[in-house]
């Protein structure tokens, strides 16, 4: 059997930041507590933001008792349950020049999935804010956020079950959609199989899909759209 790494054979991308404006987000699920207490701690010696994905609570309460053991101030980082991650307390302010985003989630069980996107675009000093509970079942509660959502320069959009939601969003609106199909749904839902398949057969044109579940992900095309400034979003012909 492979044996996990001790923390000390964990080897940090601290150039990430400078090669693509990214700080390296630590995948939490996997790895032990010992392990992700080290990674944050050479994270926050290169004065880096620490981002742990994917951490239940009694994880992240053991990594920041590890931290304590290690000399550190626990109030250096903050547990967040909504996204199930752990990040440092300290964010960037929000850059003024890098678009912002809005986060539509379908329905509060997709809340974790869009509060991962969330706190990763905080990480970066990249705005957003969420619009929870316009799924398409109740499409007048779309439409009533329309106008609010046309002032955001980028949209992420979280559905599960079929995972309309960003289709619906792409053929109202002009600016970039990112789709995130989220593992909600009875049966032939699949764990967010049908939500994935869905958005990728999608007949709205330009739609950008991301893996089932990763807000993370979502957040990082956004960040790399957001490089290009854009004051407003493009209107149609």
């Amino acid at each position: 059997m492979t044996q996990s790494p001790e923390p000390a054979d964990l080897r940090l991308d601290l150039d990430r930041r400078s090669r693509l404006g990214m700080v390296e987000a630590i995948w939490g699920e996997h790895k032990s507590a010992g392990q992700i207490a080290a990674a944050l701690e050479g994270l926050h010696q290169a004065g880096q933001v620490g981002l742990v994905t994917r951490v239940v609570a009694a994880k992240a309460e053991a990594v920041l008792m590890a931290l304590e053991a290690r000399g550190h101030d626990p109030t250096t980082w903050r547990y967040h349950p909504d996204g199930r991650c752990l990040c440092s307390t300290s964010l960037p302010q929000a850059d003024p020049e890098r678009a912002a985003v809005a986060i539509v989630a379908g329905g509060s069980s997709d809340l974790g999935v869009a509060s991962e996107a969330n706190l990763a675009l905080a990480c970066h000093g990249i705005a957003s804010e969420l619009v929870l509970d316009v799924g398409v079942a109740g499409l007048h509660r779309l439409l009533g956020q329309l106008d609010r959502l046309r002032r955001a320069p980028l949209l992420i959009a979280c559905a599960g079950m079929e995972g309309a939601l960003p289709t619906v969003l792409a053929g109202l609106l002009p600016q970039p959609v990112i789709g995130v199909p989220v593992s909600v749904g009875y049966g032939v839902s699949a764990g967010g199989q049908a939500a994935l398949q869905g958005m990728l057969a999608s007949c709205a044109p330009g739609l950008t899909v991301v893996n089932i579940d990763n807000g993370y992900g979502a957040a990082m095309a956004a960040l790399r759209l957001s490089l290009i400034h854009i004051s407003e979003p493009t209107r149609p012909y």
